[in-house]
């Protein structure tokens, strides 16, 4: 299957388009997991255990994986929410030229999906594209305040860069594969691009520990996209979720600090479906 005809049978499935991101920062990992083999792994499964009942996806970000130990800790994640039903989107935000991202691209040999970036043009982008299965989310409109310092730039066009990026997006999708990042914290850019490109799906973040607009991600990020029965798009929320615990009444019990995280997906989940 296609990777979002995947996600929208996940979707109806567990009524949910939470996108749960799995970023095990390892000065924030409870001490009572810090003397485990591969305590990332460790948190990533019990974050796994407590959520995937209110996951459509897991968006592990690749930053939190660059070394030897944390290599090891991704693939046992990914591994392990596919082993739960749940797709796996790497948040790597990858692109280059020629044979290095064509390496680039073999990311997607064990995760369902990627985030690319779109800086260095199309041939840059089109290993990806051609992984048919795969899906691909092009960085549009981001969530970060300094987003605003290039993709607000106004072109000769008249139209800023981001909704290029958006057009762009849409003349690469021969394979109907691609997706775009655009954050929940700049809802009235939300519903430009969503003008732009009615048909493909998006990432929205921004929307937990960045208070982002969780109305207008719903409204404008999931699209009516071809070939599948729900409406499709991803809501992310990273450390609102897998560090929810940090806030409870007794953050050292293993059970309390995890069963936080199941209830800020559940939260989270319920929330987004007022407005879907």
């Amino acid at each position: 299957m296609r990777f979002f005809e995947t996600l929208a049978d996940r979707i109806a499935a567990t009524d949910s388009v939470v996108s749960v991101g799995l970023d095990p920062d390892p000065s924030r990992i409870p001490e009572f997991l810090r003397g485990k083999d591969l305590p990332r792994w460790a948190f990533n499964r019990r974050v796994i255990d407590a959520t995937h009942e209110h996951a459509a996806c897991y968006k592990p970000n690749a930053a939190f994986y660059e070394d030897p130990d944390g290599w090891r800790a991704l693939r046992e994640t990914i591994a392990y929410a596919e082993g739960k039903g749940v797709p796996v989107l790497l948040d790597a935000k990858r692109a280059d030229i020629g044979n290095t991202t064509r390496r680039y691209a073999e990311a997607l040999d064990r995760a369902d999906a990627i985030t690319v970036n779109p800086y260095m043009g199309r041939d840059s982008l089109q290993p990806f594209f051609d992984r048919e299965d795969k899906g691909v989310f092009v960085l549009c409109r981001t969530s970060n305040p300094g987003g605003a310092d290039l993709q607000d730039l106004e072109l000769a066009s008249g139209e800023p860069l981001y909704e290029r990026v958006a057009a762009l997006a849409d003349v690469w999708n021969a394979n109907d594969n691609a997706g775009l990042v655009v954050g929940a914290t700049a809802p009235e850019e939300l519903a430009e691009v969503r003008e732009i490109v009615p048909e493909i799906p998006f990432l929205v973040p921004g929307v937990g520990a960045q208070g982002g607009d969780a109305e207008a991600a719903v409204e404008h990020g999931l699209a009516d996209h071809p070939g599948v029965d729900v409406d499709v798009g991803l809501v992310n929320s990273s450390r609102g979720i897998i560090f929810a615990g940090e806030g409870s009444s007794q953050p050292d019990d293993e059970a309390t600090y995890f069963g936080a995280a199941g209830d800020a997906a559940k939260r989270l989940k319920k929330r987004l479906n007022r407005y879907r």
